[in-house]
């Protein structure tokens, strides 16, 4: 495979570019390869707007040479960039079936990053999560999935199942938004031989 020379990062659901795990994947990219194109835009709470914004700001970059991280959500969305350009990605704790998981949460919700800012989840925001989603994980090969057993948002065992047959690292404990990334980010660079 080519070496990568762009990396996209998509954050979870109610999170930010200003994400713990965004910043310190940031952090490494300046530290070890300034070189790379980073990109970790703020996602909108509309999924088609989301993917919108996403496939727009990748449609000139070379797919081949690119790498998308995502988290949570982010992963799911990931997912999708991933199956569309058959890029490689990195997925931290991936929602499996967010427009079932994301329905209890109907109306506004506050941002973790600025609580002063809102997301707005709205019924028709489902039907747009089942329009982008995958049907299938094609070349398994090109995934690295980090799961934690101790995640308290998601199952463990449905993202296990979901991503069968990817290279994937499954952590005994840690919770959903891996407080030991640090632990996880020399594997994933790895994988991704940055």
């Amino acid at each position: 495979m080519p070496p990568i020379s762009h990396i996209l990062y998509l954050h979870g659901f109610r999170s930010s570019p200003l994400s713990t795990k965004a910043r310190m994947t940031h952090a490494w990219v300046q530290a070890n390869r300034p070189d790379l194109h980073w990109w970790c835009p703020q996602l909108p709470g509309s999924p088609a707007a989301a993917m919108q914004l996403i496939m727009d700001g990748i449609a000139d970059w070379p797919w081949q040479r690119m790498a998308v991280i995502g988290s949570s959500l982010g992963g799911f969305y990931a997912t999708a960039v991933a199956e569309r350009t058959g890029c490689r990605a990195v997925l931290l704790n991936p929602a499996v079936d967010p427009a079932r998981d994301l329905v209890k949460y109907l109306g506004e919700q506050p941002a973790w990053h600025d609580p002063t800012q809102v997301v707005e989840v709205r019924l028709e925001h489902m039907d747009e999560l089942r329009a982008i989603a995958p049907s299938a994980i094609t070349r398994p090969e090109r995934y690295f999935v980090v799961i934690a057993q101790g995640d308290e948002v998601l199952d463990w065992r449905e993202m296990h199942a979901r991503y069968t047959g990817c290279p994937i690292r499954l952590l005994e404990g840690s919770d959903h938004a891996l407080s030991d990334y640090d632990q996880d980010l020399p594997q994933l660079t790895r994988f991704l031989n940055l």
